[in-house]
């Protein structure tokens, strides 16, 4: 199935979607050894060989949900800079790059979603797509 490069690349961890986009601007990704410089490029991560700055995207990682009950004295970020445990903590024998799907507070425990698959993520938050949090 193809999808637009910059979220390919994004997916791969190389770059954020808007830094994928400025790479691909900058002429720097080629798709089949093809330069690619426009927005909008679509691609088969599956099927299509994609470099970036003359690199090979790693393989496709597979998709890991974790749902996960937070207890209370963690935040729901990746990096706290004040140094208080993360979730990421409690999750840091998991070697794929994980995500938190909404916040629990510091002093909230609950259930809490991780995972490496962006459009589940974008479903879940969304607004659009109504999904009743309790």
């Amino acid at each position: 199935m193809k999808i637009r490069l910059q979220k390919i690349v994004a997916q791969a961890g190389i770059a954020s979607r808007r830094k994928a986009e400025e790479l691909i601007r900058e002429g720097k990704v080629r798709v089949n050894n093809v330069i690619v410089s426009q927005l909008g490029a679509k691609a088969d991560p599956q099927h299509d060989s994609i470099e970036v700055a003359g690199q090979a995207l790693p393989a496709a990682q597979k998709k890991v949900y974790i749902m996960l009950h937070k207890p209370k004295g963690y935040v729901t970020t990746l990096r706290d800079p004040e140094g208080r445990p993360t979730v990421m903590d409690l999750v840091d024998t998991v070697t794929e790059r994980l995500y938190p799907v909404g916040r629990l507070d510091y002093d909230t425990e609950g259930l809490l979603i991780l995972t490496n698959d962006g459009d589940c993520s974008q479903s879940l938050q969304h607004p659009r797509h109504n999904v009743a949090r309790i």
